[in-house]
């Protein structure tokens, strides 16, 4: 029983002993930064806000100058259709002067069963191209005929914080999809 006893009490001392250097680590790592930490803070924060405001200009530049591509990577169709991942590299909408160029996947129907084909048209010229900076970055909006009997109404939300672009195809016959991707500029 003394066994037991001494065992016992060896064990309180030594959760004693921890808890008490846990305590003098704790206490080491609660220190006020140096004056050269706090500058360092402050420049690193000074680099992070140029670089978002070098990249707002970028996209800016980009929009104005009406030479970008969109590059998408979901697709779905709207109000809740499913979000499909699109991997092929050639899809995209490029603008450059008075030029688009469509190469992306649509799903048509306007009821079951939906079926998916691939707007691929290079157009000339498209109706009422406007870019509309707004307090999140850009929206732009054209609509074309796509060489059929409906107008396709074209709208990308350009966002110049988080550099993300929804494209929403709007259509009267079909259901509107909306894509989500990146921006790239076009030289």
């Amino acid at each position: 029983m003394k066994k037991f006893y001494a065992i016992a009490l060896g064990l309180l001392l030594s959760a004693g002993a921890g808890a008490a250097v846990r305590g003098t680590e704790q206490t080491a790592v609660k220190r006020t930064p140096s004056q050269q930490q706090v500058e360092n803070r402050q420049e690193r924060a000074q680099r992070r806000a140029q670089r978002m405001a070098e990249y707002v200009r970028h996209i800016d530049s980009t929009v104005r100058s009406r030479n970008y591509q969109f590059n998408p990577q979901t697709m779905q169709r709207m109000p809740a259709g499913e979000v499909v991942q699109l991997l092929n590299p050639n899809y995209s909408l490029g603008v450059w002067d008075s030029t688009v160029d469509i190469c992306l996947p649509y799903i048509k129907g306007y009821t079951v069963p939906y079926y998916t084909t691939v707007l691929n048209y290079t157009l000339g010229s498209v109706d009422g191209y406007t870019a509309e900076q707004t307090r999140d970055g850009w929206t732009v909006t054209f609509s074309s005929t796509l060489f059929t009997a409906s107008t396709y109404t074209f709208t990308l939300e350009i966002s110049t914080t988080t550099g993300g672009v929804n494209l929403t195809v709007a259509n009267p016959w079909y259901s509107t999809v909306q894509y989500t991707g990146t921006l790239s500029q076009l030289y």
